[in-house]
């Protein structure tokens, strides 16, 4: 085992240039390594070395990881396989307990906690599954912010960026770029506010936020009692779905796109009106549009009208605080004590300090949130929510690290569409669209809390018709 710190702490580093569409997504390594086609223990160094010098990490779990290469080697060499994911690489965001580490949570203050004893739920079944642990991944300070930023461990760079220094999104940065560099096909995230779906758009992967209470959250580090979920982070709707069976869920199998016909012909999907779509900037609301005239001639149901529950929600929150940011700040505000306060990012300072002025004002926003949830659910009927998951692309680091205003301001237009949608409880998938040497823009689909599997199985089917979109003329 290996932890990383960066060498310059607020620099980034690089990712890896080779875009995710290169790279097979993780049931195809399985079925590779099934064959005989590849090895697992070829596959897993190269991986470790990869994730050594990469800041999408923070902990390398290289000893576990060659321990378990060597068990799936064992298995599949004599037949036996435990999952159509066995001997695949993964990683988790380090804010799941992984035995033998530290759970860093991406903070310096944190990292001082002693190891942890046993895994998390979540990080046994994938050992029960038999994938191969590759590591812990960076992530935003305690998890509290979208955009990927830490200047203690280092901010991983958007891959594929044409050589500009973007940002990667967040909170769960560093699962996005190990993904999206093919360090691994698949990686755990967690996300409370967008902390999937942001960085899945950025970057250009599938990225899937589940209801709250669908997988096990023991042994994770908690944000938001209330909002907190477990998210997937992965190359393809099939490795999400299969991921969702690993972890306890109840998705369809993902036959129907490669088998038989579209699951979504004739699906409803309700674009609101209003800001969500509104506030995007140009290019995101072109090639948002592209790909609802593209749908809709696959036949799908485009429906565009107001949603009462959607703008009642996000003026309640305007109007007091949001549910995350109280719960945040009672998770952690002893981090504003001395001498806590000079070692944290100083994002994470402002953004507990507005919380602690606001907390008290956060009553009104639980009281409304389950009567709205049900509005919601009444509102869309059986049709599901469409819109674009960020209202901009990655921007520039440099800028942000040198301008605070600028740095909050983005870090809440990042999070304005995901937060709304996670308050009123909505499990949701992010979708690339567009080509893939373009600057990452994300359609995202979300239903009512609690129908991750009728979700998952929509998205399922419109992934391979959104990958249409990438034939479409680059956006100026």
């Amino acid at each position: 085992m290996s932890q990383r710190v960066a060498e310059n702490p607020g620099q980034p580093v690089e990712g890896a240039t080779i875009g995710p569409g290169t790279h097979p997504d993780g049931v195809e390594l399985g079925r590779l390594l099934a064959a005989g086609q590849l090895k697992v223990c070829s596959l897993t160094t190269s991986a470790i070395e990869q994730a050594s010098t990469d800041n999408s990490f923070i902990t390398v779990t290289e000893s576990r990881a060659l321990r378990e290469a060597e068990a799936a080697h064992e298995r599949l060499t004599s037949d036996v396989r435990l999952s159509p994911l066995d001997g695949v690489p993964v990683a988790v965001k380090d804010l799941f307990d992984v035995e033998g580490t530290v759970t860093t949570a991406g903070s310096p203050v944190l990292a001082d906690l002693p190891a942890k004893q046993q895994d998390a739920g979540v990080v046994q079944l994938l050992s029960q599954a038999g994938t191969v642990l590759i590591g812990k991944t960076n992530l935003s300070e305690c998890a509290f912010s979208g955009l990927g930023i830490n200047p203690y461990y280092g901010t991983p760079l958007k891959p594929d960026a044409r050589g500009r220094h973007l940002i990667p999104g967040g909170s769960s940065s560093g699962s996005a770029v190990a993904v999206a560099s093919g360090i691994v096909p698949i990686a755990l995230g967690t996300d409370t506010s967008g902390s999937v779906r942001v960085p899945a758009a950025f970057c250009g992967i599938v990225g899937y936020k589940a209801s709250a209470q669908r997988y096990s959250k023991d042994g994770m580090t908690p944000l938001s009692h209330t909002l907190d979920s477990v998210g997937i982070l992965a190359r393809s709707m099939r490795d999400i779905l299969t991921m969702d069976r690993l972890l306890g869920g109840s998705a369809p199998a993902p036959a129907s796109r490669v088998d038989g016909p579209s699951t979504v012909t004739g699906a409803r999907l309700v674009v609101p009106h209003g800001e969500m779509l509104d506030d995007c900037d140009p290019e995101v609301r072109a090639r948002f549009e592209a790909a609802l005239e593209l749908l809709t001639g696959h036949g799908v149901r485009i429906e565009r009208r107001g949603t009462a529950a959607l703008e009642d929600a996000q003026r309640i929150m305007d109007e007091n605080t949001t549910l995350v940011g109280a719960e945040a700040y009672y998770a952690y505000k002893y981090l504003l004590d001395p001498p806590h306060r000079d070692r944290i990012d100083p994002g994470l300072v402002r953004r507990l300090t507005h919380a602690a002025q606001h907390h008290h004002q956060v009553e009104p926003v639980y009281r409304a949130m389950d009567p709205l949830r049900r509005q919601l659910r009444q509102e869309l009927g059986d049709g599901l929510l469409i819109c674009p998951t960020v209202r901009h692309t990655a921007p520039e680091l440099q800028p942000l690290l040198d301008d605070d205003e600028l740095y909050d301001r983005t870090n809440q237009r990042s999070l304005r569409t995901t937060m709304l949608s996670s308050y009123l409880g909505m499990p949701g998938v992010s979708l690339p669209i567009g080509r893939s040497d373009e600057d990452g823009v994300g359609l995202l689909v979300s239903a009512p809390a609690g129908e991750d599997a009728r979700l998952l199985s929509i998205a399922d089917g419109l992934h391979p018709l959104l990958q249409e979109t990438a034939a479409l003329p680059a956006q100026k």
